[in-house]
Order: structure tokens, then sequence, then C-alpha cells
């Protein structure tokens, strides 16, 4: 039985062993001079009429064998052993590319290995339990989230997703910015409007610096009314105390029923708070005090960037005693890999903070840790687009468009695909119209839509009384036509698809994928009839389908968009 949890892989691994045994075969015939076998690729062409797979082994060992590849590629095709192997041809093209063809069998076996695999297929061992965190969007608490939160949410959930399914021990994370300066900010800004309420506004100024939201203004509204004007007279610490205290929870709370709706669901909320209580922040400054890595300078305390690939040298501790920003970030991702022991580490941050990359990198290596194990993915910026024009303000509420605006005026289907499109380094235009639009236009109407067509087609097969049965090897072995086998090839991929994704950061190969694969179903539907064929290439189509509604509801439930019966 052939191994098909990830029939492309399978595949492409077997096609390597098979060229490299041609070589030594080519070797001790004395077809090709005695050399080390150089590196050399195994790809799926473009066009895949010349080839299910292609490889340029022998363009790559020209200069190990001193010969031309044309003649190097006649040896190795001349010493291909196919016995055993998912491969029943190979041929000679162009300039010395090795184009390679697959069996029947290798088809009709991804077919039944859907089946089988059912809603675990594209589950593959290949992250070997490795112990991952994907830290997303935590954004500060201090007021609503915004579109490039949306995005970067998507993003980063649907990575933890690919993470998973490709066989890693996945935490997904928000840390929670609760202490520090934003914090002290959302607290004079409270204050300052609580006061104003009692006062008026023209006797309490408004800090320049404070948050001008109108959930400021109706926090403290909802605070006086609770308390009324009892923290009026009281000391200006108190009374930023009990007005952080009450507003702060709400915001988070109000953060996770949001991502929840947006169906994000953290396995650790991580306060910023924690690092200070637990005295984190004060190790770290110790300790990278003790590896002389810090310097007083005017009064403030100074990390040595510079040593570790740092444009200028850091201040980690403020003149006023406090530690910095930076400083806190460096314990927490000390605390990531240290006291969590995490492998590797994830960030998902918007592109503005590309500058603060490669110093946390390297203050990963002054503690001792590897840098290398810390990745950022810097996500870019979002534009919203409305008949066309950029629009920065919700319909609903007249005001700038958050979170909370996106998923009340646009599906949380449409959303969360749109923003899976494109890869985090590239820019995104959010069309409103489109993600609303009911047609083929909508990338992920155009997807949901094969998996309805393919639930429907079975219903009515079975209001004829037609119901699907399992379909032995033979019968499998009887979809040949080029659009049976462009579907099903295309069905091998999803597992590799998968890995891929994981292994760029870049869950939007999995929208691509899907795209790819409503289309070759939509042209396979067109070109091959399924009710009214005879029995058993009725069956093995209707096994086809659906294995392809199997593979696009598990690809549609990695992204967390929903896989509808009827639309």
């Amino acid at each position: 039985m052939l191994n098909m949890t990830n029939p492309s892989a399978y595949a492409s691994e077997s096609l390597k062993k098979m060229i490299e045994k041609a070589f030594a075969a080519a070797m001790e015939k004395g077809a090709l001079a005695t050399a080390e076998i150089p590196y050399f690729n195994i790809e799926v062409p473009a066009d895949r009429a010349h080839g299910d797979f292609s490889s340029n082994a022998a363009m790559a060992s020209a200069r190990a064998f001193r010969n031309a590849p044309v003649k190097i590629a006649a040896a190795i095709k001349d010493n291909i052993d196919f016995e055993g192997t998912p491969f029943c041809k190979c041929e000679v093209a162009g300039p010395g590319f090795l184009n390679f063809f697959l069996k029947d069998e290798w088809f009709a076996a991804t077919v039944a290995a859907v089946a089988k695999g059912g809603e675990s297929y594209g589950r593959t061992d290949y992250g070997k339990n490795e112990k991952v965190m994907v830290e997303f969007v935590s954004a500060n608490p201090t007021g609503p989230m915004h579109l490039g939160n949306a995005r970067g949410g998507t993003l980063g959930d649907c990575l933890a997703s690919c993470l998973d399914a490709s066989g890693h021990d996945v935490t997904r994370e928000f840390y929670i910015n609760d202490a520090g300066n934003q914090i002290e900010r959302f607290a004079i800004s409270l204050e300052a409007r609580y006061l104003q309420i009692f006062k008026g506004e023209d006797a309490v100024e408004f800090p320049e610096d404070g948050y001008h939201g109108a959930d400021i203004i109706d926090h403290a509204k909802n605070f006086a009314e609770k308390n009324g004007d009892k923290f009026v007279e009281a000391a200006s610490e108190d009374r930023r105390k009990a007005l952080v205290e009450y507003a702060l929870p709400l915001n988070i709370a109000k953060m996770e029923k949001d991502l929840e709706k947006y169906r994000i669901v953290y396995d650790v909320w991580f306060p910023e708070s924690t690092l200070h209580k637990s005295g984190a922040v004060a190790e770290t400054l110790e300790m990278f005090a003790s590896r002389g890595l810090t310097y007083e300078k005017d009064g403030a305390v100074w990390y040595k960037a510079t040593e570790f690939g740092g444009e200028k040298d850091e201040v980690l501790v403020r003149q006023n005693g406090y530690p910095t920003y930076f400083a806190v970030d460096i314990a927490y991702h000390i605390n990531k890999f240290k006291t969590r022991e995490f492998n590797r580490v994830i960030n998902i941050w918007g592109a503005d903070h590309h500058g603060h990359v490669a110093r946390l990198k390297g203050a990963m290596d002054a503690a001792g840790l590897d840098g290398s194990k810390l990745d950022i993915v810097l996500v870019q910026l979002v534009r919203t687009l409305s008949n066309g024009e950029v629009v920065r303000m919700s319909k609903r509420t007249g005001k700038a468009i958050t979170l909370t605006n996106l998923i009340e005026e646009v599906p949380v289907d449409a959303a969360r695909f749109f923003f899976d499109m494109r890869e985090p380094g590239s820019s995104l235009d959010f069309d409103l119209e489109l993600a609303a639009e009911e047609s083929s236009q909508n990338p992920v109407y155009y997807v949901q839509y094969a998996h309805a067509r393919i639930c429907s087609i079975l219903k009515n097969l079975a209001a004829a009384g037609v119901e699907p049965r399992e379909c032995t090897d033979e019968e499998l072995l009887a979809l040949s036509n080029p659009a049976e086998r462009e579907l099903i090839f295309g069905l091998a991929q999803f597992p590799q698809e998968i890995i891929e994704a994981a292994k760029a950061y870049d869950p939007a190969k999995i929208t691509h994928y899907l795209t790819d694969v409503a289309t070759l179903f939509h042209k396979f539907y067109n070109t091959c009839r399924v009710k009214g064929e005879e029995e058993p290439i009725m069956q093995a189509r209707i096994a086809l389908c659906m294995a392809t509604r199997q593979v696009i509801a598990n690809a549609l439930k990695l992204i967390k968009v929903e896989a509808p019966e009827v639309m």
C-alpha cells in the first residue's frame, strides 16, 4: 500500500530516491564518471502536459560529472527503475530537463487516501511536535482594535492553524499591555473626563497626549453613574487607580468577546503586569548588568545593543527609574524561551515595528538565548475600499472603522478569507462591496459555492435513489479524464500546501489553494457527467466529488471559514 498521508510529498520523495539510484547505476555501469551527486530540485511543472513532476538533476550535475546535461539526462533515463515507485515514465526535454509521469494507481490511491483520512486529511507530523508560540494582535487595551489588528488577527490565527495541522505543538497568545506609559495615559484621560463631568470642560483641561476617543468618555460617564462624585476630591493617584481598575477589565473583556466573534480564541492572555509583579523585569536588568551589557549615562541605564547588531545603544531604565518598554519586552521574551521553554516564537507585528525586530533578536542573543529562534512577521497596512474609493469611516457609526464595526458590516467568513488572501508583507485593499457580494467575483463565495454544489449533486443523486458506495481500486483507476486527473492532482497537494504555509509563515497559501481547487472542480463539473453514467464510473466520480468536498471543508475549517451545504 502506498504511503499516501501526503501524496504529493510521497511522490516527490520517491522521485528523489529514484533519480539518486539511477545516478548510482549509471556510475556503476560507466555511463557516468564517479562523482558526488549535487543537490537538485524536484518540482511540479507549470504545464503538466510535459509531466507531473520534473527535475533539473542533469543540469545541476553538469559540472560534477564534466558532461553535457542532455547526456547526463539520457544516462539517468536509461537507468531509471520504476518498480515500487508511483511513476511510470520519464522523458528528457530541452537542454536536459527530466519529466516524469505518475502511474494511474497513484491517482486512484489519492482519492482513496482522502476518503480514508476524512477530517484528518491534510494533517501531517512534519513539525515533530515542536513547541511553538504564535503571539498576535496584542493590541493596547486602552481603546478599540482597528483594521490592522483584524488582518494581523486573521494571519496569526491561520498561521497557528497551519502549524498545528503540520504537526507542531502550538500556543496562541495575546500579550496584554496593562502596564507602562499607555496605561498612564489611559488613567489621566479617564481622570480628566471624569472630573469634567462634575467641574465642566472649561475647568478641567484635557491632556494634550491623552486618548480622545468616545470610549474614554463613555467609561468616565459609567464610572460616574456608579460612584457619583466620590472620587472628585480623592487623591489623584487613588482616583486614577480606581478608574483604570474599572475601565481596563471592561476593555479587555470586550477585546476577548470581539475576537471570539471573529473566531479567534487564545490559549493564553498574558498580562504585562505579571512581569513586573514577579520580578522578571528586575531580574532581566540584573542579568544584563552582571554580563557587562549595561552602563549608566545621563542618569539612565543603557544596553550595549550595538554589540549585538543594533544600530544604537538602547535605554533600559529611564532617568525616573522606570524600565522602558524595550526592557519589559526583553523580559517577556526571556519568559517565552527560558521560563516556558518554547522552541520557537513567532510574533505578528504591524509593519511600523520593523525597527524593533533586529534589536529584540539581538537582545535574545545577549541574554544567552538564540535570537534566530525568534521570528517576526511584519504585516502591511490595509486600505478599505467602497465603490473604488478609499474609506476610513464606518457606514454604521460614521467613525473610524474598528474590528467591531467590521464584523457588524461584513460577514466574518468574507473578512477572514479576504484578510488571508495576500502574504503578510503585501499591502491589502479590502473591498467592502465585494466582500458582501454573492457572486463568483467574490473569492470566498466562489470557494463556498463549490462545496455547496457538491452537496447539491449528492442530494440530487440520493433523491434519484443513488447512494455512494466504496469503490474498488479498479473502479477508481477509471478516473482518467484530464479534468479528473487535474482535480485529483490538486487534492493531493493539500497536506504539502499546509506544510509550505507553515514553513513560509504565509497562510495566504491556503486561500490560494482553495481558489485553485474550486476552479479545478468547476472544470471537472462542466466536463464530466456524474448522474446518468454507467454505475462503476458514476460511483468513481461520486467518490471524487466527495473527496473534493472533504478537502474544501478541511481547508475552510483550517482558516475558520464555514463550508455551507446550501447557497
